[in-house]
């Protein structure tokens, strides 16, 4: 029996109230977003409405909750953009996509920062004993959304990078999942003289915590040389877009390659304000589960796809309800 595992990649959109006041207190220009070094009014607006996002979550009935990653002005590139050795260069676009972020300029050693904990910290006395869900860039993915200026080299720049998440995670709270999130695998993937230094940057982050780690891929399926060598990974779960169009190519890579013990399946879309089915998920699950036969998996965690940013407060909200209907529809699947 597989149990399902309902959750999302965090990252969720700020509510209208927020993204006013937030305007008026932080300045609405490109110096004005978020350094780490808010005033206490601003730090007040994130925590009501970081209450407000884990409240979100119970009522839907995830079975993971997440800190929300409301302050995360610039996307995954906000571990770096906060970091005191790096500046931030001029605006880039966020993927294929109509959002922009600061492209963060590594300028010195990455050290540790502790801002990343200090939020799951701040959820984690929110949430009490509810199982917490970490969230960050994966490595090769933050990687590529930085420009190096520091270490002169692409391999031991990502292994910097993995060090640096290593070091953060370290000083996580008590948390049952982390989700590292791995879009570049599928928009940019490694080449070849970088490729097997992906999953020894993963694995470096991955074990820095005991708890489950889940490295999530959206925006499309692999390619099947990437795919292989993430499967070299050292995590719990694979995580594969099940909304993009190319998704029998996940299917493709899970029986010609393997699949981890465990599987994240991004079902739901997380850029589009049609809210489907509870239905429609689970069938979604299933299909993956039914087109792997030879997998034994124990845990399926049932997402979104993509981070849910995108999306207006209420259809962000009949998601979460809708990613819970589908995995307690019986709640574990047979195989």
């Amino acid at each position: 029996m597989i149990e399902l595992v309902a959750t999302t990649p965090g990252l969720f959109p700020l509510p209208d109230w927020a993204k006013s006041d937030l305007a008026d207190l932080k300045g609405r220009q490109k110096a004005d977003l978020i350094s780490g070094s808010e005033s206490s009014a601003v730090v007040s607006t994130y925590e009501r409405a970081r209450a407000e996002a884990v409240d979100e979550q119970f009522d839907a009935g995830l079975d993971r909750v997440v800190e929300g990653q409301l302050r995360w002005d610039d996307m995954l590139a906000h571990p770096l953009t906060v970091h005191d050795r790096v500046e931030t260069g001029g605006i880039a676009r966020y993927y294929d996509n109509n959002n922009f972020y600061r492209n963060p300029r590594v300028v010195g050693e990455l050290t540790h920062s502790g801002d990343v904990a200090a939020e799951l910290t701040a959820a984690a006395e929110v949430i009490d004993d509810a199982p917490l869900q970490a969230v960050l860039p994966g490595p090769y993915s933050l990687a590529d959304l930085a420009t190096d200026a520091h270490y002169g080299d692409d391999r031991e720049f990502l292994s910097a990078i993995a060090d640096f998440l290593a070091s953060e995670v370290e000083s996580f709270p008590a948390h049952e999942t982390l989700f590292l999130l791995e879009p570049s695998l599928v928009e940019s993937p490694p080449d070849d003289d970088l490729a097997d230094a992906v999953p020894e940057a993963i694995s470096t982050v991955a074990d820095a915590t005991d708890s489950a780690v889940v490295a999530h891929t959206y925006f499309g399926a692999l390619d099947e040389k990437t795919y292989a060598h993430l499967m070299d990974a050292a995590v719990d779960a694979l995580g594969l877009d099940l909304v993009a169009d190319d998704r029998e190519q996940s299917v493709y890579n899970a029986v010609e390659y393997g699949i981890t013990d465990d599987v994240a399946l991004g079902v739901a879309d997380g850029q589009n304000t049609l809210v489907e089915s509870a239905e429609t998920l689970r069938e979604r699950v299933e299909w993956f589960i039914d087109q792997v036969p030879m997998a034994d998996f124990e845990n399926a965690y049932v997402s979104t796809n993509t981070e849910l940013f995108y999306l207006p407060v209420n259809s962000y909200r009949e998601k979460l309800a809708a990613l819970a209907a589908a995995a307690d529809l019986e709640r574990e699947v047979s195989v």
